[in-house]
């Protein structure tokens, strides 16, 4: 299924997107109407959810609807850096022999089609197109054989990037973390629907010209490696995020480099999972 948060108005529902409508849960009184809170109870939900949108009483056409972040204020948000073999070439730095980790502020969280802020402090905004799994189940050393098990779904990510304040120290946090600086979405499609994760073209686009093309299966750490190496250190728990990396054709690495401005669209493109599309704007 595709889990959307979406609105018609002021207020936010979830729904279900089928075709090219989404059903909403409000028909149901007894589901959530919080996107954690729904996953946290999704083994005893997901049928009635899937007979809810079979169903498809008061479909909205997606065209009357706007989608928004799947979910909001995730207890945890952490990002990999360096893992496709493209990017760590046009970085100019080694293959890491370590899963190199950093953490993105709740804050940074966007919607598929919100503005996203060129702040006041920089020029130097970058883009990098990922694939983002939402964890499901509150894990601890979970094993890389038992990880498919700890992941809800999966959606489209913009890790954006402030490339001055990422490389002002060896800590990326702050660089990586400025307000609206992490739009997903257009839904979380889960598992079960989607299956194995790493073989999904994945790209993105800035006004109208591609700039990065590659596909899942070339993660240097799979989702499952991310999964277990993270869980040694922390608990994961559910609509937890994980941004888990972007492959060549970062601003960053033009000759010249090219950085996002007021005005520019970057379109985020994954197989199966959709597309976000956001335009930069003025903080």
């Amino acid at each position: 299924m595709k889990l959307a948060r979406f609105s018609t108005g002021e207020a936010s529902e979830l729904g279900v997107v089928v075709g090219e409508t989404v059903v909403p849960l409000a028909t149901d009184p007894g589901l959530p109407t919080d996107m954690i809170a729904l996953i946290e109870r999704w083994d005893e939900l997901a049928g009635e959810v899937r007979a809810l949108s079979e169903r498809g009483r008061d479909a909205v056409p997606l065209a009357q609807a706007r989608l928004l972040a799947p979910l909001v204020r995730p207890s945890k948000i952490f990002a990999i850096g360096l893992n496709y073999a493209d990017h760590v070439a046009e970085s100019g730095l080694e293959t890491p022999k370590h899963q190199l980790w950093f953490a993105k502020a709740p804050g940074t969280v966007a919607g598929p089609v919100d503005g996203v802020e060129i702040p006041r402090v920089s020029t130097k905004i970058d883009y990098e197109v990922e694939l983002v799994a939402v964890i499901g189940k509150r894990g601890r050393h979970i094993s890389v054989e038992d990880a498919p098990g700890y992941v809800f779904g999966f959606c489209v990510g913009n890790d954006v990037s402030v490339r001055d304040w990422q490389t002002q120290t060896a800590q990326w946090t702050l660089g990586k973390s400025f307000d609206t600086h992490g739009p997903i979405g257009p839904y979380i499609t889960t598992t079960e629907d989607l299956g194995d994760p790493h073989h999904l073209a994945i790209r993105s686009i800035v006004n109208g010209e591609v700039r990065q093309s590659s596909n899942t299966r070339h993660l240097i750490f799979n989702v499952w490696d991310q999964i277990a190496h993270l869980s040694k250190a922390m608990t994961l728990e559910p609509g937890d995020l994980i941004f888990t990396g972007t492959p060549g054709g970062v601003g960053l690495a033009m000759n010249p480099p090219q950085f996002l401005g007021v005005g520019d669209v970057v379109r985020c493109e994954i197989e199966q999972l959709g597309a976000i599309e956001n335009r930069m704007v003025a903080e």
